[in-house]
């Protein structure tokens, strides 16, 4: 057997280049670098493996410099997702917090079903220096370390303990983040030692594997099933998910819509996957859906769910779907997707799926009845929106009207980039997408800080298309440390930083639950009554942006802010448009429920009102059984 010495890291560098995916006959890098901060863990391991790679150039796998180590792996996350799943970043970072970093990335790659891969440095193998810098000692036993707790986040995690055992665990990694069904944080623990030690590895190891990614053919008996329901529907609904992007099936859906007459709701995920402009489109749907999305939704008979994991957001808590003799169809390559709410299942691709329903249900479509009435209600849903985009507030303007004349600027391949707080409510109701790429809203973790990472691997992934960061000041605070990289990496993306001085979602949350906005405003305290309700802060964030390398444009109107807009999108530099919004709206007028329970018992009029007001919402609450 030919083999060749390296050592732990160096094989995982080599095999790490190596690795390609293909779908369709395309193939692509797997792996296409690593993002890193070196410390003490990792800087003679993995950070000495990138560097001789380099040099000596018998590894194509190059390296980049994050700011943080959560910021990393959303980058990573935003990548993969623009890449349809088909590729993703390794992430190395050096032992303690600095793996432990992380952990909150790994959870949003695996609660939206994202692959990356995680390289947190772990302690020595062989203990011979027991207890190193930032090792926790715990007392249950002496192979515990801090990495444990990527167990529960990760799809797939492994310590390397000795050289050879890197050989499953790799290719184990690989299958992994390869899987559509099973994908998500795969964690590689990577101890110090072991990196730095060396082995004789075979050489058929670092060979070049591609990974085909399939597409599941749906069961022709399962298809029958799904077509018995759906022909006799008389008020249907389709529910488009993420996988239903991630698949490429957007050209079937439309034309599956087009030639039934089904109207398309959409989850965060999946917008964009019909053009807003369609016929059949009607916009998100539950908690902060549209108009014509809820209503239909109540009324539907049959619900087919393509590519949708049914969140509580997607289902307003289980309210949204209120015929009480609803049945459910679901698409989904998860089997665990595909039962949900009792359904009929669809386990298949979700493109060859809804090919296969097409050819099945060839020549029936909905009643002319039914046609007009989404029509009608998509007509009043515009007169909505627009009412939100031109509302004329003041002196600060709405939220809603900055998202309006975005709406405006903006073209149809740019990319929009959100996550939490208000904005992610206000985009699925306003949004008007037309590419399924073009919509980029985090809302499964729903992860402040997303914003600004998943903008820079976001342009990584696809340099052609404009990258517009939307981030409250909220989340800019958590984390706007990857302005710095966007910088370094010579990127172009605009940071649209919208300025409201509080938390305006967990704000009106709190308001509506009885909590009278407790804690969620940027104040100095107040002597008097130890509240947070004192002056606003003299926090100058457009001034921390350009300290981080990034240009900076000022915006205190809506027609400033579009002049502002028009700038950045000429300009070839990271730009941030900063533009303030009033903290209490008015935000959309909401046509769902979200399930937040409230106290059963309190001593403040306003949380007994509210909890008036949650137990109503309850009695609409049901399984779907």
């Amino acid at each position: 057997m030919n083999t060749v010495r390296l050592t732990t890291a160096q094989a995982l560098v080599r095999f790490l280049a190596n690795q390609y995916s293909e779908r369709d006959g395309q193939e692509q890098r797997l792996i296409p670098g690593v993002w890193g901060i070196f410390g003490h863990g990792n800087v003679a391991g993995i950070g000495q493996a990138l560097l001789q790679a380099a040099v000596t150039q018998e590894a194509d796998l190059p390296y980049y410099l994050a700011r943080n180590e959560q910021g990393m792996v959303h980058a990573s996350v935003a990548y993969a997702k623009m890449r349809d799943r088909l590729a993703t970043f390794a992430c190395t970072a050096s032992t303690g917090p600095g793996s432990t970093n992380m952990i909150t990335g790994a959870a949003l790659a695996t609660t939206n079903r994202i692959p990356v891969l995680l390289l947190p440095s772990d302690m020595f193998a062989t203990r011979a220096a027991d207890p190193v810098l930032q090792q926790l000692e715990d007392t249950r036993g002496g192979d515990v370390t801090v990495n444990d707790a990527f167990r529960a986040v990760s799809k797939y995690f492994d310590r390397i303990s000795r050289p050879e055992q890197l050989i499953p665990a790799a290719l184990a990694a690989m299958r992994l983040l390869t899987d559509p069904v099973e994908t998500g944080a795969v964690t590689l623990a990577l101890p110090q030692d072991v990196q730095a030690e060396a082995y004789d590895w075979p050489v058929a190891f670092f060979r070049r594997r591609v990974w085909h990614i399939g597409r599941p053919v749906p069961e022709p008996a399962a298809v029958e099933r799904a077509v018995r329901l759906l022909r006799k529907a008389r008020k249907p609904l389709i529910v488009a998910g993420g996988g239903t992007v991630y698949s490429g099936a957007e050209t079937a859906l439309r034309a599956f819509a087009q030639a039934t007459g089904i109207p398309v709701a959409d989850t965060h995920a999946g917008k964009g996957a019909v053009p807003w402009d369609h016929p059949c489109a009607v916009g998100g749907i539950g908690s902060t859906g549209s108009y014509a999305a809820d209503e239909l939704a109540k009324e539907a008979d049959v619900v087919l769910g393509i590519g949708t994991r049914y969140s509580d957001f997607t289902t307003a808590s289980h309210t949204v779907f209120a015929n009480p003799d609803v049945a459910f169809v679901n698409l989904n390559v998860a089997r665990l997707d595909a039962v949900k709410h009792s359904a009929e299942p669809l386990v298949a691709d979700a493109r060859l799926g809804i090919e296969a329903l097409a050819a099945a249900l060839k020549g029936w479509e909905v009643t002319p009845e039914y046609r007009e009435r989404t029509r009608q209600l998509i007509a009043h849903t515009r007169e909505i929106e627009d009412r939100c985009f031109t509302v004329g507030h003041g002196p600060l303007p709405a939220q809603t009207e900055i998202l309006g004349a975005l709406n405006d600027v903006l073209g149809d391949r740019d990319v929009v980039i959100n996550a939490a707080g208000s904005m992610p409510g206000d985009l699925q109701q306003l949004w008007r997408a037309r590419d399924p790429k073009a919509y980029h809203v985090e809302y499964a973790y729903s992860c402040m800080g997303y914003e600004i990472a998943a903008g820079l691997g976001a342009k990584m992934a696809d340099p052609s298309r404009e990258v517009v960061v939307l981030v409250g000041d909220g989340s800019y605070l958590m984390m706007a440390q990857e302005i710095v990289t966007m910088v370094s990496e010579g990127l172009k993306v605009i940071v649209v930083l919208v300025q409201n001085h509080g938390f305006a979602s967990i704000g009106a949350l709190s308001e509506s639950l009885g909590s009278q906005r407790f804690g969620t405003n940027y104040r100095f305290r107040n002597g008097g009554s130890g509240l947070l309700d004192g002056d606003v802060l003299p926090v100058d964030l457009a001034a921390n942006a350009s300290s981080l390398g990034a240009d900076v444009l000022h915006a205190t109107s809506v027609d400033e802010f579009r002049t502002a807009m028009e700038k950045a999108k000429a300009a070839t530099r990271t730009t941030v448009v900063h533009v303030e919004t009033d903290l209490y709206g008015p935000n959309p007028p909401g046509h769902g429920w979200w399930d937040v329970p409230v106290s059963q018992t309190s001593a403040l009029e306003s949380t007994r009102t509210a909890y008036e007001t949650y137990a109503a919402h309850k009695q609409a609450q049901r399984h779907y059984l």
